[in-house]
């Protein structure tokens, strides 16, 4: 698992974000306090305070994956 700290802070940035990880097939989670949610629901995400750094835990066992290339407009550095 990775985790990484993203960045939702209009409705545009959470369609696309959504519609990039549809594309796997591994599970996403978003941690925001002691919520956690299913990072693939769009009302899941708008249930979030979305005007901070948000948690995403990425449940993705291969190293090959290019997940992090396709999330790299969404991570806080």
């Amino acid at each position: 698992m990775k985790t990484v700290q993203i960045s939702l802070n209009s409705i545009d940035k959470v369609k696309s974000f959504v519609n990039e990880i549809t594309k796997y097939d591994f599970d996403f989670d978003l941690i925001s306090g002691r919520y956690v949610i299913d990072a693939k629901s769009i009302m899941g995400i708008f249930s979030l305070d979305l005007s901070k750094p948000i948690q995403l835990n990425i449940h993705d066992e291969s190293e090959d994956s290019n997940v992090m290339d396709a999330l790299a407009a969404y991570i806080i550095e």
